[in-house]
């Protein structure tokens, strides 16, 4: 079914040094924009952000500083990608969680004065998400083709998690009928704490996970803040999260 348009839009991806929108910069900005009548036009563009892409980053879109240190910073570029969404409504997949705001954040770096909030923006994820639920209910559903009994009972929600996982692994190739390799793939970080709050990188480095240090090693924060460890530990955070923070500082006294 084609769009029912009444301003052109621009379908956009962005590939980056990370995904803090705060601090992260563009190193690719791909749009394809659909005109009223349908025609279509297109641009990719590689951006110098100015500053490393971690190895991490460069696994997961292929880009590397070698590839982008004779591209444009995006500050040269931002003007004309402005005049191309000009009047236009945007859409992307989680483009109103990440993409559009870390691309606000550069027209902003860049002093081009572009009125993101004029816009309409269509996130394909969320309608994703709305239509196809990710409850357990759903799941159990879905992957059991049963329908939950009193759901949010303890009882019956274990049971149900139990043969939902049981009915993936005849469902789905990739995973491999081990729990260590489950553990693996349906972990988002390494944590250090259960929270989430301190995860380790890919050199096994403790590293703040939130906040104005985010993406900073636990022990240089200690070092270089000191009042940071008293913030958290009269903060409002797990106790585990308090304990994993004191052994790392602990740690450091000793070295």
């Amino acid at each position: 079914m084609n769009l029912e348009l009444k301003n052109p839009i621009i379908f956009f991806d962005l590939e980056t040094t990370g995904i803090n929108v705060a601090n992260d910069r563009i190193v690719e900005i791909s749009y394809l924009k659909i005109e009223v009548n349908g025609n279509e036009s297109s641009k990719t563009i590689r951006v110098n952000p100015g500053i490393p892409i971690p190895p991490a980053s460069s696994e997961i879109h292929g880009i590397k500083d070698e590839d982008i240190k004779d591209a444009p910073q995006f500050n040269e570029i931002a003007k004309s990608i402005a005049k191309d969404f000009e009047g236009c409504d945007l859409a992307g997949y989680n483009s109103n969680k990440f993409d559009i705001p870390l691309l606000a954040e550069e027209f902003l770096r860049a002093d081009v004065d572009i009125d993101m909030k004029r816009r309409k923006f269509i996130d394909v994820q969320v309608i994703f998400m709305k239509n196809e639920p990710r409850t357990l209910t759903a799941a159990f559903k879905f992957y059991c083709d049963k329908n939950l009994e009193n759901a949010h009972s303890a009882e019956a929600d274990t049971r149900a998690t139990y043969e939902i996982l049981k009915s993936q692994l005849d469902y789905y190739d990739n995973l491999t009928n081990d729990v260590n390799s489950l553990s693996e793939f349906s972990s988002h970080n390494r944590n250090v704490d259960f929270a989430g709050r301190i995860i380790y990188d890919e050199n096994d480095v403790e590293i703040i996970n939130f906040g104005k240090h985010k993406g900073k090693s636990v022990e240089d924060v200690l070092s270089q803040d000191p009042g940071y460890y008293g913030w958290m530990m009269k903060g409002d955070f797990p106790l585990y999260t308090k304990k994993v923070l004191t052994a790392i500082k602990l740690r450091g006294l000793k070295k």
